[in-house]
């Protein structure tokens, strides 16, 4: 199968990188072609511009060719994987903006003209894999509803369908983490990924 790698933090020598790293090594070792897409190393800008938003009610929602080869590589694959630290709460704004870019009319969702209702446009995809750290420990993740866990196992699976199984992979507590945790979590990481 296809996957798409989507990576979300600034450090390209950081711990999401080396749990991206792993992901992808343990995905290739499931035999599955592996496509990444660095945010921060790309340079992809978050925020939609007023021509995007303008277009996003047309046949032709995306004007951005950078966005438009996102769209693509989203359209094949049929394995999502995320990894970003969580921020406030929440993610990264620069993955959010990519969402609200690139799930336009037309990739992550189709109006059904008949009925009028929205239709999933990733009905391709069979996993969603979600990997993340957090600052804060279990607890006071739960307490604050984990929102960018619940935009891509709920948001997002409702425009990959409900045969799109979510899996999600987190270290709590990163700020109190040892190098023996942060070592399991990484072998944790590729051994999932390898059964995906």
């Amino acid at each position: 199968m296809k996957a798409l790698v989507v990576i979300a933090h600034p450090c390209a020598d950081g711990f999401s990188h080396a749990a991206a790293g792993r992901a992808i090594e343990g995905l290739r070792a499931a035999g599955h072609d592996v496509d990444t897409i660095d945010l921060y190393a790309e340079g992809f800008r978050a925020a939609m511009s007023y021509e995007e938003r303008i277009a996003y009610d047309t046949e032709h929602p995306i004007l951005d060719p950078q966005v438009a080869a996102h769209a693509e590589l989203l359209q094949a694959a049929q394995i999502l994987v995320f990894v970003y630290p969580t921020w406030w709460s929440g993610l990264p704004a620069i993955l959010k903006g990519w969402l609200e870019r690139v799930m336009v009319p037309g990739v992550g969702f189709r109006f059904d003209e008949s009925s009028g209702k929205v239709r999933p446009g990733l009905s391709h995809v069979r996993r969603i894999v979600g990997i993340s750290t957090y600052g804060s420990p279990r607890l006071a993740v739960r307490l604050v509803n984990d929102n960018g866990r619940r935009i891509l196992t709920r948001a997002l699976r409702m425009s990959c369908g409900l045969r799109a199984r979510p899996e999600w992979l987190a270290l709590y507590g990163m700020d109190t983490t040892t190098p023996a945790d942060r070592t399991a979590f990484l072998a944790r990481i590729e051994q999932r990924l390898a059964g995906v």
